[in-house]
Formats: structure tokens, sequence, C-alpha cells
């Protein structure tokens, strides 16, 4: 997985935007104006991706490199590794999941509006 791919594959997402808030290397996803991933621009070595809880667990569990969100809720958030321990088929999938999560939450104005 390289970083080129993922903000391609993030920014195809509807109403998806990217921004870099915190500083000039940590790039946010956002859906709705909600950050539903982040990185690092220069040291693209894992992704900050919200999951559901008992899923997070799970996952945990199962790879090595996906451990409790690094500067997150360490409950609802995973940082999963970019870096080959990680099927990259699952770091796009736990993408999907994290935008589905924020998606959600959002007002069913601003999801109709994302949806057009």
């Amino acid at each position: 997985m390289n970083l080129a791919y993922f903000r391609e594959y993030c920014l195809a997402k509807p109403g998806v935007t990217e921004d870099t808030p915190f500083d000039e290397d940590t790039l946010c996803f956002r859906v709705g104006g909600k950050i539903f991933s982040i990185t690092s621009i220069n040291l693209f070595e894992y992704i900050n991706l919200k999951c559901d809880p008992e899923r997070a667990i799970l996952l945990r569990e199962q790879y090595e490199g996906i451990t409790p969100g690094y500067h997150m809720n360490k409950k609802q958030w995973n940082s999963v590794s970019t870096t080959g321990n990680v099927p990259d088929t699952l770091i796009l999938e736990l993408a999907d999941h994290s935008y589905e999560l924020i998606f959600e939450r959002l007002p069913k104005k601003i999801q109709a509006e994302i949806r057009l």
C-alpha cells in the first residue's frame, strides 16, 4: 500500500475531502466534515481508521499490524500498519468501514446532499 493509491481510493468516495488541520504532515480524509482517516504524508507507515469497538478488538487479536489508535480514542480507532503485515485488501475494507461509520452518524440532510 502506498499513500498515492490510498489517497486516490479515499477521494473517490462520495463527499470526501482532505486537509491537513493539525500540521503539514498529518493528512485527514473527511466525509461531511468529519474525519474518518488520518495518516502521515511523509512517513506512510500506518493509518488511523475508526472501527466498531467489538471488531476493533478482534482485529487487534488477529493482526500484529493493527493496534489501538495512536492519539485517538483507543476503543473506537485503530492504527493500521501499511508496511506489509496487514493485507492491502483489508486496509481498504477498513477504510470503507470507517467511512460508513462516520457517514451513518451524519445528519440525514447532509447524507442526502452527499448522495446526489
